[in-house]
């Protein structure tokens, strides 16, 4: 089934390792075979990989987006994964871990990353996660 790709002015997005961006005006694509694809707002540099989410998150992404390179990248998905699962308690997250180990397994690494996401919230939320550079004080107002 073709995937439609709705793009604003100047987005960017990753189709099989190469980095496109599109012109001035909104525009669709039809892609009609498999690819990797990700959207500028889903890509994440190595830099900003900077909580115990996103550095779970990077891997997959690297997976999904460098098939060749992937077995390292599983390896540090796999460490990182268990760190997080070790620190956690909640039943929720826990599943959702478990399904994206899942999917990572099957080699389905856009379901993996879309279900990450939902795990961004939760460490935001309830592990009050502040990212690195910022102060309780800077956070407190």
């Amino acid at each position: 089934m073709p995937l439609k790709l709705s793009l604003k002015p100047h987005e960017k997005f990753v189709l099989n390792g190469a980095v496109l961006m599109n012109g001035d005006r909104r525009a669709s694509l039809v892609i009609e075979n498999k690819a990797s694809i990700l959207r500028e707002k889903d890509i994440m540099q190595s830099e900003e990989a900077d909580t115990p989410i996103k550095r779970i998150y990077f891997p997959i992404m690297m997976m999904y987006l460098d098939a060749d390179a992937s077995q390292a990248y599983y390896e540090e998905f796999v460490l990182r994964m268990t760190e997080f699962m070790n620190a956690v308690s909640n039943r929720e997250a826990l599943t959702l871990c478990v399904e994206i180990s899942r999917d990572v397994l099957q080699s389905q690494y856009y379901r993996a990353l879309m279900k990450c996401r939902k795990l961004f919230d939760f460490e935001s939320t309830r592990l009050n996660y502040v990212p690195a550079g910022l102060s309780e004080s800077a956070t407190a107002g």
